[in-house]
């Protein structure tokens, strides 16, 4: 007696296996791969074909969700803010345009691949623009017009990101001290004649760099920033005269 057919088969082919749907892909999947690989390995780590692979779709699947690299940065941004509490600011301006620039640090120290994201320019969280609106309100309450009190926020943002960006240099070089050499292990006798205050320093460099008190450090440029403006209006006024 001879076999039944499978209904699914010809004569010698195997049953072909339908083609169905592909898996759906949900947002919070995508950013959450993308955040994941950045905290892990950076920002030159991330890449359409590499989120793809750990969702388990295809590059071309993926740009039917995010258009490219930039957006999905500026998704994985988004919300990040959010995640920090804001802390309680006191009433006196100066003190609070320092507090809400402490607080701006802290959090990107906690976050260096946000760093990385916003060096590429054009990319933040809208849910951290608090921070700046906080701390232009406060430099236009301690007096400043508010042309000044941006030119504050931007120099106040310079320092915060500086000091986060050779932080980040400092942890690369030691994770691997022995690769090249670095000031101030780089000086020789011969410098001392050209470079007298560094060539003296070299040996309390470390010392005095790892004893840096951000705080204290962004006071002194917040006093600054006030003093130097109630000076520069004062000049102006007596030029005026």
């Amino acid at each position: 007696m001879a076999a039944e057919k499978d209904p699914g088969t010809t004569s010698g082919e195997p049953k072909k296996r339908r083609v169905g749907r592909p898996r759906r892909l949900e947002p919070e999947t995508i950013v959450a791969t993308a955040r994941r690989i950045l905290q892990e390995e950076g920002v030159a780590a991330l890449s359409m074909r590499r989120v793809a692979k750990e969702v388990g779709t295809t590059p071309m699947a993926l740009y039917h969700h995010v258009r490219d690299k930039d957006e999905l940065l500026m998704l994985t941004l988004a919300g990040t803010a959010a995640t920090v509490p804001r802390p309680e600011l006191p009433a006196d301006p100066r003190e609070r345009l320092l507090a809400v620039t402490l607080h701006m640090h802290g959090t990107l120290a906690r976050m260096p691949w946000v760093v990385e994201v916003l060096s590429l320019g054009d990319l933040t969280d809208r849910g951290a623009l608090w921070m700046v609106e906080e701390m232009i309100g406060a430099a236009v309450d301690c007096g400043l017009t508010p042309a000044e009190a941006v030119r504050a926020y931007r120099t106040l943002w310079h320092c915060v990101y500086g000091d986060l960006v050779f932080r980040r240099a400092m942890e690369r070089r030691a994770e691997d001290p022995d690769r090249k050499r670095h000031f101030p292990g780089m000086l020789t006798d011969a410098d001392a004649a050209e470079l007298p205050h560094l060539a003296a320093l070299a040996d309390q460099w470390t010392e005095l760099t790892e004893d840096y008190d951000v705080a204290r450090q962004l006071g002194a440029v917040i006093d600054g920033l006030l003093g130097r403006t109630g000076r520069e209006s004062l000049g102006g006024r007596e030029r005026a005269e």
